[in-house]
């Protein structure tokens, strides 16, 4: 996959994607990452990309001029034009699947009070948000979904069924987890997980998950 991320300050990523699992999916070339500033493209000398809202208001808009000109300068047939918004359809695990297999995402951050909505209506196919709260801009935005879409590209993680006992796979959140060692401070690994029966294990393992969604999740369970 390849992805291309316009924004205001192509600086704000390098730390997220210079780390982790989105680092190694990069040097792996499992996914190829491209900053664009859409400064570059502003058509006037002062390299000038917002001005006030007509009609009045607070803040400042993105002009369509040199938005649309950085998503025309990165676009291919098989681009797919989203942009970070709270107006957007939500992100979720299924979203996220259906983006893994695109071969081509064109990420654009919004900025300020927003962009002009000429360039939404000529350039991008869709809007997505993260979640119904305000950023002070999209980058983050985009960061969360780069992170949550690669999860699903074979190879990213390290093992291949991570990704799917996952929370929000099979309708429920994901179950508790252990690890050495076996009583920290007086609380103990539950016994199942000690026996080696995997089946029981694994009925265990279903049966938190359903616990767990009830309790903090009941949404997920309605029908």
């Amino acid at each position: 996959m390849s992805i291309d991320i316009l924004s205001l300050f192509p600086g704000y990523f390098n730390g997220p994607f210079n780390e982790s699992i989105v680092k190694r999916a990069v040097e792996k070339g499992l996914v190829k990452i491209q900053l664009t500033d859409i400064r570059d493209f502003a058509d006037n000398r002062y390299k000038k990309v917002d001005d006030r809202p007509y009609g009045g208001g607070p803040g400042m808009v993105l002009m369509p001029q040199p938005v649309t000109a950085a998503i025309r300068n990165v676009k291919r047939e098989e681009s797919r034009v989203i942009y970070l918004s709270p107006q957007g359809r939500r992100l979720n695990n299924e979203l996220c699947r259906e983006l893994a297999l695109e071969k081509h995402l064109i990420l654009l951050c919004g900025h300020y009070e927003g962009i002009d909505q000429r360039a939404l209506d000529l350039e991008v196919d869709e809007e997505i948000s993260i979640g119904d709260y305000v950023l002070t801009n999209g980058c983050l935005a985009a960061i969360v979904l780069v992170d949550s879409v690669i999860r699903f590209i074979p190879g990213v993680l390290g093992h291949a069924l991570s990704a799917e006992e996952d929370s929000f796979e099979n309708g429920r959140l994901d179950c508790s987890h252990f690890t050495y060692p076996k009583v920290f401070e007086g609380l103990a690994v539950p016994k199942v997980l000690l026996s080696g029966h995997h089946q029981e294990i694994e009925k265990w393992r279903r049966e938190q998950a359903l616990r767990k969604t009830e309790k903090m999740r009941p949404d997920l369970l309605e029908f």
